[in-house]
């Protein structure tokens, strides 16, 4: 593991990007980043930011308006009320949770003639401090969501409960690799399952050997969060 703190953020950027392999895609986590920090990651080729907020992202973005290659994922949690303004202002929404929200953000989709790339956000584990569907539940609905033609269902999203060990989290991010083919064979009409969103700054290169095609660090490339 490179030793990221004694490195510039642009060093970090370049240095993670020498880690992992050409064809996982990197979404450095701005949440509670200042501008010109990431505006060095951009510097550094980096273009997509992932947000944890709706409203924290649009006042960041109107600072990056001179940016048209970048892209936008919304990572955190969505309320459905929410939905409209998500859809307007991320490419990318990884934290689809619930089959309620998936249909709320369709019928935004419709209404604004803008279809967002959507991962499907999932636990392994009973985990109350997570949102997600758990395996079985996520079968049962996923006739509905193959319903939800103005999304662009392209893969599932992890976050693993707190305190496993590296074995552990492998095992974790195995299991959803697994579901992740399993639903890519089933014959479904809309969702195509291509992406694999899992792995932050302390387990990036764990989920890579599972399979991660996007990881989402943030505190190995900007340093540890004010708040």
């Amino acid at each position: 593991m490179i030793q990221f703190q004694t490195l510039s953020i642009g060093e970090r950027c370049e240095a993670l990007r020498q880690e992992v392999p050409e064809s996982v895609r990197i979404i450095a986590v701005t949440k509670t980043v200042a501008v010109p920090a990431m505006r060095e990651a951009y510097q550094a080729g980096i273009r997509h930011f992932g947000e944890s907020r709706v409203q924290e992202a649009i006042a960041k973005q109107v600072e990056f308006e001179d940016c048209s290659d970048i892209q936008w994922h919304l990572i955190g949690h969505l309320q459905r009320n929410k939905a409209r303004k998500a859809i307007q202002q991320f490419d990318w929404i990884h934290s689809v949770d619930s089959l309620k929200l998936a249909q709320a953000l369709n019928q935004a989709a419709i209404d604004i003639a803008k279809s967002p790339y959507v991962c499907l956000q999932v636990k392994m584990l009973p985990d109350p401090n997570k949102f997600g569907w758990e395996p079985d539940a996520l079968f049962n609905d996923l006739a509905v969501l193959d319903q939800c033609t103005h999304l662009n269902i392209l893969g599932l999203m992890a976050i693993p409960p707190l305190g496993l060990s590296p074995d552990e989290l492998l095992d974790y991010f195995q299991q959803v690799c697994n579901l992740f083919h399993r639903i890519r064979d089933m014959p479904l009409n809309h969702i195509a399952m291509r992406e694999l969103s899992m792995g932050m700054s302390s387990d990036y290169g764990i989920a890579v050997k599972a399979g991660a095609t996007m990881i989402r660090p943030g505190r190995v490339l900007f340093g540890k969060r004010m708040h």
